[in-house]
This record gives structure tokens, C-alpha cells and sequence, in this order.
């Protein structure tokens, strides 16, 4: 993993270690508990002098087995699990000025700890958390730009970016939601910066792995459930617990608490109460209002009732005319992102963002200024005769929400590219394919993230579902993405729309040696200027 930059909080912390295990069952194996530490680090790699190195069991690694390593970067202290003495107790004894320290579980250990050495930085910040199977970068962003439209200062943790003080920074960490560790430093940066909110996007899995523990959710946004992550969180019903985990920790929202006395700018006066914000059409509407003793806002999309409504007006193939509708009033606006399912993920932020103060004329603003959602329904225009679309649908709903969205404003062939990620839920594979053959005239399947898996395997497998499902002879089998890329954009016309789906912005592409830089947007205006050429 990269190094992240240098954070004014790590520039000006050091704690000593009794005092960020104050609250932490644990056990002195060896040192001084009142030695201090500079830094928290769960990846040996980032170990600086003087750091506490944490490790954390993991799925096909174990952070026990780098405990020499991060020693010898200059780790001061450790931070073991109990069960693994028989791999770091030798390694222990080896090192007599090392401290060691031994609690039950690592990884739930590691936020309480990172939290703690950065001086509790979440409760100095109003943070949101969005989770759900799809739509959670969309509603992060959007909430977001709403919020700052508002007038507030606000950071942002997503799988593409981080915002802090106004500065973007590519998330380069390769999880959606990063480690603890890395979460509490960038709340710890925000604070710095003077920013007063945040909004996290949280994954199923950053829930379940203690990842966003201790950040002190004043809101939660959930988007949504389908079937996915199941080779992880193994049935549906833990799946969604891990999502619920999110609505229940409002339960526990702490008052911020400032340094001095001195409350930050944009804090100041009574804060709304802790809230759930739910669709009001969602499935799951109930257990998300049954997880919390909070309030509970909806929003809608439709012509239900709900708080907060984006009703539809017109659409195209680039956004919908909509009527925006809050308690505060209503007032035209415009989204420009294609889909439902969109107008989905914007009514959720308008709802997180009004509770904080966000009025019609500001969700107006945010809108009519809105950033680029990076690779999600991201527009690529080179001057080519058709259209193309990157976008991050890497599950069956998903990507069948992105075709029907695109397919009645497509007058020439929809065109798809798009490929499923190794070692994920096999049910991605099923449930694409029977999207791709039911709803794209045409699809180039391709290469996503094989990780160890064979790249042709997983294709072939594709091509075969997608056949069982009617596709016939419309599709090529092409493990090389940006080939695939190539030969979408040759056999595209005027007036057909090519999609690129499944990466959206990732910044690499992983297979089982290699982890190679990769982009979708960079890739597709590099095929299409040699295109025009």
C-alpha cells in the first residue's frame, strides 16, 4: 500500500501507550507502558520510527508474520493477539526493547487504539456514514457536495477519493472503506484542516472488520440490499446485519466532545438527533427502522410519500428534470446522472444533507454545480461519433439497473464491456451475465480484477451463463480489458452507446502476479483518440 501523505496530527502526536490502551483489556508481555509511541500502523510496510505496529489475522496473510518487519522499520511496540503467542512470542523474547502488548482481538483492538492516539477525532466532526450493496459512492458524493453547497466545511472517505480541507487525494489503498488505522488519521487530518463534517462510505465488510468502530456515526444512510458478498458474510441475513451495523451504531452516537472548550466553526448551536435515513420504497425499510432507537427520515424517487422526494419531470440518456421536494419547499432542479435508481441515491443525500442544514436552494446549487461522480456514469467525449459511459455496476442489480436506465434513450446498439472480479461471490457471475444477455445488444466480456483466478476461466464461464440466458452470438469472449475496450469502440456507430462497466475509477487491475496501474476513463480516451486518428 502506498504511503499517505504526512498528517498534521501524526506531525504533532505522541502518546504514551498506557494511555491509548487505557480503556483496552489487555496484557504487558514486556516493556514500559509509559514509553511513548509516534504513530499507529497496521501495515508494516508504513512503519516509521517509534511507531506502535498492530497486527491484524487477515484471510490469506496473517500481520503476525511481519512482526520482524516491522521492527525492523523501527516499530517501538506491538500489538499482538493472545492466540498467536506461538508466533510472536519468539519473536518477542528476540527483541527484550521492543514492548509487547497482547489483547484478545487485534482488529477490533486497532480503532479503540487509532481513535485514542489521535486524540478521539470523529467526535469533532458530524460524520455520516453511507452503506448498501450499490449506490454507495454515488450518495456519498452527492451528500457530500449538498453539505458544502450548505456551507459547511466537509471531508470525504470513498473507494475512489479522499477530501480534506478542500484538497482531493486519490484513495490509492485498494479498499473502499480503508483500515482503522488509516480512517482515524484522516478523520485526525480533517479536524487539522478545519473541516466539520464527514461523510464515510462504509462497506459490509469495513462494518463487519471493525474498520469504522469508534467514528461516532451521527447519521446513517443506507441505499439499499441485493444478493452479494455471500462468500464472505455467507447468508443473506448476516449480510445484511453487517449493513444494519451502521443504522444501530446511532444508537451509541456520542456528543462531540472539543479541546478547551473551543468548538469548531459550523458546530456551534443544537445539532439535529441522530438519524436513519431510509427509501421509502426500500424492501428493508422495516429492519432499518427496527435497528435504531432514532428518528428515521425516508426519500423517494417515486410518488410515494416520503421527507424528502425527487420526483421525476423528464429524463435523457444524460440526467432528469426533476422537482425537488422537502419539508423547507420545493424547487425545479436537474440531476446529472442517467437512472432511477440515481434519483434514488440523490433523494438519500438531499435527506442526510437537510437534516444539516441543507435547504431546497442549496440541494439546487449542488446539483447545478455537481462534480463528476468519478466513474460512475461518467460521460467520456473525445469528439467520437457515439457515446460512452464508464461505470462501477459490478453486480447483477447493479449493472441491470445501469442498462435499463441507459436502454430507452439509445437509439443506435447499447454496447457493453464488462467483466466480473475473481475470488468475489460466484452468484456476480450468474447474475451479470443474465443482465447482459437480457438488456445489451452486444457485449465484449472481459477481464475484472482475476485476482488468482484464471482471467479466461472466469470469462468463458461468463460466456457460457450469458448463452444459457438467449445471448446467442452477441458477445465476444476477450480476457485483454483494453482490447475488449478496442473492439467495442470499432464496432460502435453513430448513435450507439458504448458501456464500460465493473471498475468504474479503480485506479489498478489485479491479477495473480501482478497488480498493474489501470484506469477505465484513461484507457477509453486513449483508444478514442487514436480512434479519431
Amino acid at each position: 500500500m502506498p504511503q499517505l501523505p504526512p498528517t498534521p496530527a501524526n506531525d504533532r502526536n505522541s502518546k504514551r501507550i498506557r494511555l491509548i490502551l487505557a480503556d483496552i483489556p489487555h496484557k504487558i508481555f514486556q516493556g514500559d507502558p509509559a514509553s511513548v509511541i509516534s504513530g499507529v500502523r497496521q501495515d508494516s510496510r508504513q512503519i516509521n520510527p517509534g511507531d506502535l505496529f498492530v497486527a491484524l489475522p487477515g484471510f490469506t496473510v496473517d500481520g503476525h508474520q511481519f512482526l520482524e518487519d516491522a521492527i525492523g522499520n523501527g516499530a517501538s511496540a506491538l500489538i499482538v493477539q493472545e492466540d498467536r503467542r506461538q508466533t510472536w512470542q519468539p519473536i518477542a523474547d528476540a527483541h527484550p526493547n521492543v514492548s509487547v502488548i497482547s489483547v484478545d482481538d487485534t482488529r477490533a483492538a486497532l480503532p479503540e487504539i487509532a481513535s485514542a492516539f489521535h486524540d478521539h477525532p470523529a467526535q469533532r466532526l458530524t460524520v455520516i456514514g453511507v452503506t448498501g450493496t450499490d449506490g454507495k459512492s454515488t450518495t456519498s458524493y452527492l451528500t457530500h457536495a449538498m453539505l458544502s453547497a450548505a456551507g459547511h466545511s466537509v471531508g470525504l472517505i470513498s473507494g475512489v477519493e479522499f477530501q480534506i480541507g478542500g484538497h482531493w487525494i486519490t484513495n490509492e489503498t485498494g479498499e473502499t472503506t480503508p483500515e482503522a488505522d488509516v480512517v482515524q488519521a484522516l478523520l485526525a487530518e480533517m479536524v487539522a484542516a478545519g473541516d466539520t463534517h464527514v461523510v464515510i462510505e462504509a462497506t459490509s465488510h469495513a462494518l463487519a472488520l471493525h474498520r469504522v468502530d469508534h467514528c461516532n456515526f451521527h447519521t446513517a444512510v443506507f441505499t439499499g440490499l441485493s444478493s452479494d458478498h455471500l462468500d464472505f458474510h455467507k447468508t443473506q441475513e448476516a449480510y445484511l446485519d453487517a449493513k444494519l451495523h451502521l443504522i444501530r451504531s446511532v444508537d451509541s452516537h456520542l456528543s462531540p466532545r472539543y479541546a478547551g472548550g473551543d468548538v469548531p466553526k459550523g458546530q456551534r448551536g443544537i445539532r439535529p438527533p441522530p438519524t436513519a435515513i431510509v427509501r421509502a420504497e426500500d424492501p428493508h425499510r422495516t429492519q432499518v427502522t427496527a435497528a435504531h432507537h432514532q428518528r428515521t427520515i425516508t426519500a423517494t424517487a417515486t410518488d410515494e410519500s416520503a421527507d424528502i422526494a425527487f420526483q421525476p419531470v423528464a429524463s435523457d440518456a444524460t440526467g432528469t428534470n426533476i422537482r425537488l421536494c422537502t419539508p423547507s419547499g420545493a424547487l425545479a432542479a436537474r440531476l446529472p446522472l442517467p437512472g432511477d435508481f440515481n434519483l434514488g441515491n440523490a433523494a438519500l443525500a438531499a435527506a442526510a444533507a437537510w437534516i444539516h442544514g441543507a435547504g431546497p436552494v442549496a440541494l439546487q446549487r449542488a446539483l447545478n454545480n455537481l462534480r463528476p461522480v468519478p466513474g460512475r456514469m461518467e460521460s467520456i467525449e473525445t469528439g467520437q461519433p457515439f457515446s460512452v459511459l464508464v461505470d462501477a455496476a459490478a453486480t447483477g442489480p447493479a449493472l441491470d439497473l445501469a442498462l435499463r436506465a441507459l436502454k430507452p434513450h439509445v437509439s443506435g446498439n447499447l454496447i457493453l464491456v464488462f467483466g466480473v472480479a475473481g475470488e468475489r461471490d460466484p452468484a456476480r457471475r450468474s447474475g451479470m451475465a443474465q443482465a447482459a444477455a437480457e438488456l445489451a445488444d452486444y457485449s465484449l466480456i472481459t477481464s475484472e480484477n482475476p485476482r488468482s483466478e484464471e482471467p479466461a476461466a472466469i470469462v468463458r464461464e461468463i460466456a457460457d451463463a450469458m448463452r444459457a440466458h438467449g445471448a446467442g452470438d452477441r458477445l465476444h469472449e476477450e480476457p485483454d480489458r483494453r482490447r475488449a475496450i478496442q473492439l467495442a469502440f470499432e464496432r460502435a456507430a453513430p448513435d450507439d452507446l458504448v458501456l464500460i462497466a465493473g471498475k468504474g475509477a479503480e485506479p489498478t487491475l489485479i491479477y495473480a502476479d501482478r497488480t498493474e496501474p489501470w484506469d477505465d476513463r484513461r484507457v477509453a480516451r486513449e483508444l478514442l483518440v487514436a480512434y479519431a486518428g
